[in-house]
């Protein structure tokens, strides 16, 4: 029987909370977030604590964290303008991603200072990133602050799709081809690795042994 060691929440400080909580929820995908900064420069920044939240419309969240007693660039351009890009980070572009997500001074354009390649957008205002095979163009629908309010969740409806014809067939979008990459705890990353394929399932398996003629009982 494996062992463990119990933790209460209630004794862990907020880096001692974040350290296990990313450690433990993984692999995360990335969004990398394009939005516009106040004088109209691109900010481009990669956040973790992200997925899919709703299929109709189609919506994603992000977990933003404050930066001291403010907000980060992303946070705050999506707040005054309700637009933002989400494009998905890939192996091929893990080292420019990476970088940046450094702390950049307030204002400052990643795309500008990495020579990062855009694309214009065509039902919002933020570009996409050119070296993304999947870009979603969002916009606002809401803010939601959680816990001690250090985490605000933006969720955004997409409002258009871009994927490279390399990854999407007309029907079904090719992870493999995508190559995606995700993030671990710490300063790790991982790729996809070995894949696992199932049958889609619509109704729970059905024990064959259990539901044999004559182990059922007859209802009164």
């Amino acid at each position: 029987m494996q062992e463990y060691t119990f933790i209460d929440q209630a004794e862990l400080d907020r880096e001692a909370a974040y350290r296990l909580i990313i450690g433990c929820v993984v692999p995360r995908p990335i969004a990398w977030i394009t939005t516009l900064n106040a004088d109209g420069s691109v900010n481009a920044a990669p956040f973790s604590s992200y997925n899919y939240v709703a299929t109709d419309p189609p919506m994603l969240a992000i977990n933003i964290g404050a930066r001291g007693t403010g907000f980060k660039d992303t946070a705050r351009n999506i707040r005054d303008n309700g637009e933002f890009v989400v494009n998905v980070a890939t192996e091929a572009a893990m080292e420019v991603m990476h970088v940046s997500g450094a702390e950049y001074p307030p204002g400052a354009s990643e795309t500008s200072a990495l020579n990062i390649p855009l694309l214009p957008s065509r039902r919002v205002k933020p570009p996409r990133i050119a070296a993304s095979p999947v870009q979603m163009e969002c916009r606002l629908d809401q803010a939601i602050k959680l816990g001690r309010g250090g985490n605000t969740l933006y969720i955004g409806e997409v409002l258009a799709f871009h994927l490279s014809n390399d990854i999407y067939d007309g029907k079904y979008v090719d992870s493999v081809k995508m190559r995606p990459i995700a993030r671990l705890g710490g300063p790790y990353y991982a790729a996809l690795g070995e894949i696992f394929h199932r049958p889609l399932l619509k109704n729970p398996p059905v024990n064959e042994a259990a539901a044999a003629p004559g182990d059922q009982e007859t209802p009164a």
